[in-house]
């Protein structure tokens, strides 16, 4: 018997797949619905839920029926309620599907190595990034005072159900501030200490009002440089859909025709070079840009990979771990997070951490390189490997925190991560790997990448690869505690 079950929004598909789960009911028996009410004649009734139960699953199915008791890890149900906000129209279903593997032991489910694993972690990266965009696109726009509350109005057309994340985000970053947020779905409201839904009166930016635009254009404007104007790249960066309701959109295609018609000549725009005032010469040496030694990772120029890069990429983890964990560089999730190895990689890495008995919190986790280096691939930013000048200019940050840390094992994750700890760009991998040795009075631990894990199309070299990883945090954890 087919089930018929209603969901609008994570909290009340998590309330119903609990029940679900409790009476045994699978995935294949559950229709589920966003829809208040059907408008389809023919469409499936919604049954009571006492209707199904664990007696009707198919006898020749042993693994059919689910515990009781769902209990799942924080990192899941965050994941979970992430790929929530992914517009599909199976969303829920599948959903419910990756909640009954779980509770089937199937953990391999979470895993970007398994089908249904790929796509969730798919539809989470894709909300993340999401929600990046929408904090770095959203445009408020203050209203005249007496028009009341609130101060500021946005208007937002998000691809995906992300209005709710994002609300949170810029709740704590308005102070007491009144605002709304419109979206063509809905519209979300600060009233200065919650966020509640908003009146729905929002149809677009034309509705908002702003009293202080035309200072923000006039900034905008000074800042243009048409002598470095790539539109490609600016296209790249800012899809056309985002352009449309910033308030400096307006002034875009008027500077890319000012520089097609000549500007390009000038490095500053026509109403700032226009300025009267005293030429100050200055020698070529007082001209050439001076490289001084940063005080924080923030601050770092040391090399060119900071440009392209959301934030520079701390390490993480105990300031007393006896075993430091290096790999080679963020990837897309950790550039735009601030955390090292939570994307497909990290996941790889925790599993290690499971079969080999090491805890991640007992671990110092850091890259070679801080900066996240990239190369676009339609909307994408795919990974590229640091150039050897790019890894020696990061050496800087990566002995301060081997000195500030002191651990008594140093495990590198890769080729790159084993160049940058011996300071020796002509080290690789080789007989290294399984092979501990000393250096500079610590263990050094060489494994492979996790994601070379994932790159590795051969089912049994992927394994061997695994095998690897896992008995390297075993010995790593054997030598620090001998260590002690």
């Amino acid at each position: 018997m087919m089930l018929t079950v209603r969901a609008q929004s994570f909290a009340q598909w998590r309330k119903e797949a609990r029940e679900l789960l409790a009476a045994g009911v699978p995935p294949h028996a559950v229709q589920w619905s966003e829809a208040l009410q059907s408008d389809d004649l023919f469409g499936a009734v919604e049954q009571p839920r006492q209707a199904y139960g664990a007696a009707d699953a198919p006898a020749t199915a042993p693994s059919a029926t689910a515990p009781a008791a769902a209990r799942m890890p924080r990192d899941m149900l965050r994941m979970l309620e992430s790929a929530a906000c992914f517009r599909a129209p199976d969303r829920y279903a599948f959903l419910y599907k990756i909640v009954w593997r779980w509770q089937l032991g199937q953990k391999e489910v979470l895993s970007p190595a398994d089908e249904d694993g790929a796509r969730l972690n798919a539809m989470v990266k894709t909300i993340r990034r999401e929600e990046h965009k929408m904090h770095a696109y959203l445009r408020f726009r203050e209203r005249p005072p007496a028009a009341g509350a609130p101060q500021f109005v946005a208007w937002f057309e998000p691809q995906h159900d992300v209005l709710p994340q994002v609300a949170e985000h810029f709740s704590r970053r308005m102070g007491h501030t009144t605002w709304m947020i419109g979206t063509p779905q809905a519209t979300m409201l600060w009233d200065g200490s919650r966020v509640v839904p908003g009146p729905p009166v929002m149809q677009g930016p034309e509705d908002i009002a702003d009293t202080g635009e035309a200072m923000w254009l006039t900034y905008y404007r000074s800042t243009y440089n048409p002598a470095r104007l790539n539109v490609s790249v600016m296209q790249g960066h800012i899809a056309n859909r985002y352009w449309k309701n910033m308030p400096e959109g307006a002034l875009v295609p008027a500077m890319i025709a000012e520089a097609a018609a000549g500007a390009q000549r000038h490095g500053q725009t026509k109403t700032v070079g226009a300025r009267t005032g005293v030429t100050i010469p200055i020698s070529a040496d007082d001209a050439q840009p001076k490289r001084e030694q940063p005080s924080t990772l923030d601050q770092c120029r040391r090399c060119d990979l900071w440009r392209n890069a959301t934030q520079a990429v701390p390490g993480v983890g105990s300031q007393s771990a006896r075993i430091m964990l290096v790999g080679e560089q963020p990837g897309d999730q950790e550039d735009l997070a601030d955390t090292p190895f939570i994307g497909p990689a990290g996941q790889v890495l925790d599993e290690a951490f499971a079969q080999s008995g090491l805890g991640r919190d007992t671990v110092y986790l850091t890259n070679a390189v801080k900066h996240f280096k990239w190369e676009p691939r339609g909307k994408r930013r795919l990974h590229k490997t640091p150039a050897q000048m790019e890894v020696s200019a990061c050496s800087y940050w990566l002995e301060e925190e081997l000195a500030s840390i002191g651990p008594q094992v140093v495990v590198a994750l890769g080729g790159t991560a084993l160049k940058a700890i011996l300071g020796n760009p002509k080290a690789t991998l080789g007989d290294r790997i399984g092979t501990p040795f000393q250096h500079e009075g610590r263990w050094i631990v060489v494994v492979y990448h996790p994601s070379y894990i994932l790159r590795v199309p051969d089912a049994e070299a992927k394994a061997r690869a695994m095998e690897v990883l896992v008995e390297g945090f075993r010995v790593a954890e054997k030598l620090a505690n001998e260590a002690v």
